[in-house]
């Protein structure tokens, strides 16, 4: 299998490193060009390229890790007629469900399989090869990725066809901004309360209320430090997505309104390149 990527980000090089490192990763590629510099300093061997068109055409595997609706259907236009018969491309950003059945639809005229692959775990699952990924596709399409899967992910199961990847995501990210606002809220609580941090630390991720947030983001939140993590601005992103799927779905959320609001604000305020965990900042 020669796979290659397109997307070195927070999330995707991380991801792309894994891949080189299992040996199956034939070139990387990334708009930004500091990024690019960036994973060729921390992998000196990998083959950075210069077009994602080169790319597209030396591969049988083409992985993207990009932002939005928008940069995905831009980097189809980039590649699509460069793509051979029988590539398959995964799509690992967080998209719409509707975008990813139109680029599965468009690349389908070319023989060219298209899944939707986005995953959840944070940077430091992408750092440690431990991410959950959240299939929609082909079924042969996806189990010709099980290899690259298996290079940075710990679970992934196919849901359903091209889009339930997304819409699956979708529900993630609902639970995500729940649990960060009760996180933030109480952590705000406990500040106001003048209790001691580090005791309700260990007393509230040893018991009931105890989280993967609560666990990674807790001790950085209330020494006000939010550098590293998933900017707020990509959350809100993800979270307008979920909101158009629970409005078609019929379903009255309680936790969306509140949670956009919230982002919006962070947002508006200039915490574009911060953690989501900021919020707590809102919530003091």
């Amino acid at each position: 299998m020669k796979a290659g990527w397109i997307g070195l980000g927070a999330m995707g090089a991380p991801m792309a490193g894994h891949l080189h490192a299992a040996g199956l990763l034939q070139g990387a590629w990334n708009r930004g060009a500091a990024r690019r510099d960036a994973f060729a300093d921390r992998f000196p061997d990998a083959a950075i390229v210069e077009s994602p068109e080169a790319l597209a055409e030396a591969v049988d595997v083409l992985a993207l890790c990009v932002s939005a609706d928008a940069d995905l259907a831009a980097v189809l236009d980039r590649v699509e007629d460069r793509l051979a018969p029988g590539t398959v491309v995964v799509d690992h950003s967080t998209v719409s469900p509707a975008a990813a059945r139109s680029a599965h639809r468009r690349l389908a005229e070319r023989d060219v399989a298209f899944v939707d692959a986005p995953v959840t775990g944070g940077v430091e699952g992408a750092k440690n090869g431990q991410l959950a990924i959240l299939v929609g596709g082909d079924a042969e399409a996806v189990n010709r990725l099980h290899p690259l899967f298996a290079a940075y992910g710990k679970v992934w199961k196919h849901l359903g066809p091209a889009g339930a990847g997304q819409a699956a995501k979708a529900v993630n990210q609902l639970i995500v901004a729940g649990i960060a606002e009760a996180v933030c809220e109480a952590l705000a609580l406990v500040e106001k309360l003048d209790l001691p941090a580090d005791d309700m630390l260990e007393l509230l991720g040893g018991g009931a209320a105890g989280n993967w947030f609560l666990d990674k983001r807790g001790r950085t939140m209330l020494d006000d430090s939010f550098e590293t993590g998933f900017e707020p601005a990509l959350l809100l992103k993800d979270l307008k997505i979920c909101r158009a799927l629970a409005d078609e779905a019929g379903l009255a959320s309680t936790v969306l309104p509140g949670a956009i609001a919230d982002y919006q604000r962070l947002v508006d305020g200039g915490e574009t390149g911060r953690d989501i965990s900021a919020l707590i900042r809102l919530k003091r």
